[in-house]
């Protein structure tokens, strides 16, 4: 007699993701859900406050009536020193990372951990050293400039792990063949590598956008208080988030123009995030990189 044998399947497998599916989907509403309260929030107390003479006045009674214009200024000049300092120094920090990890060196291990350590680091520590360098060893006093520098440090892990995990994602098909092309090292890493890493370089200077827009404690110690608008860099100057604090904290009576400026520095954040990934991926088409 012949014996068969049955080879039973596990059917636990389709339950099992399932099971996954279910759970991605509600920590992906629950998210999407908290970012609509939050927005909804801000838009239902905000919303009536928000006009072109809110955006083009500059402050009165303490920020109680007026508008924002200086407050405005002063961001953008921190937000446009931040970056300017923080991306080139990122971009050749993760290059240089990149080729030494992939090397096996210890150098590269002890920056990367020394990179997750500072990332870490309290805003108000961060304020403190800047306080300490920027506006006192290096003369510049409370000042926009002394702000913008100090959030620079503060960014700076940040965009290099960024990149850095970006650029160690590109397959080694694209090194070998510039490599068989007879393309030098700098030649491919801009020519080849950048464009299939653009899109982590984009994470990393939305991300780096964010965090300087949001910053408000390590300010209070580097760009000052004052809510004028400012002569120049080296001025003194009061940055969105530092506003919005003033106002629903300290002063009376300026709630509502607290959750307006909140209005106004998260659509700030959205339309920067909006403006920066369709330019990037402009780029990506026109260079041919995207796939």
């Amino acid at each position: 007699m012949k014996s068969t044998s049955r080879v039973q399947l596990p059917t636990s497998g389709g339950q099992g993701e399932l099971a996954v599916t279910v759970v991605m989907w509600l920590v992906a509403s629950l998210v999407a859900m908290i970012l609509i309260g939050i927005v909804g929030d801000l838009v239902w107390h905000g919303i009536g406050g928000l006009r072109w003479s809110f955006l083009a006045d500059s402050p009165a009674r303490a920020g109680r009536s007026g508008g924002i214009a200086p407050i405005l200024v002063s961001t953008l000049l921190i937000l446009a020193i931040a970056m300017a300092v923080a991306l080139p120094l990122g971009l050749a920090a993760a290059i240089g990372l990149s080729d030494f990890s992939r090397r096996g060196g210890a150098f590269a291990s002890i920056v990367g951990r020394t990179l997750d350590v500072l990332a870490a680091v309290p805003s108000i520590v961060f304020g403190l050293f800047g306080n300490a360098v920027f506006c006192g060893w290096m003369g510049l006093g409370y000042s926009l400039l002394a702000g913008g520098l100090t959030l620079a440090c503060m960014v700076l892990p940040i965009l290099v792990r960024t990149i850095e995990a970006s650029l160690r994602s590109v397959p080694d098909d694209y090194r070998v063949a510039a490599a068989s092309l007879g393309i030098s090292r700098t030649r491919a890493t801009w020519s080849v590598l950048l464009p299939r890493a653009s899109a982590g370089i984009v994470v990393g200077w939305v991300l780096g956008i964010g965090r300087v827009l949001a910053e408000t404690a390590a300010l209070l110690f580097t760009s000052g208080y004052v809510d004028r608008m400012p002569r120049g860099i080296t001025d003194s100057g009061r940055s969105l988030s530092v506003h919005i604090y003033d106002l629903s904290m300290n002063i009376p009576g300026g709630t509502a123009n607290a959750y307006t400026a909140s209005l106004v520095l998260v659509g700030m954040l959205l339309l920067i995030n909006g403006m920066t990934r369709v330019t990037v991926h402009v780029c990506l088409r026109g260079s041919g990189a995207s796939e």
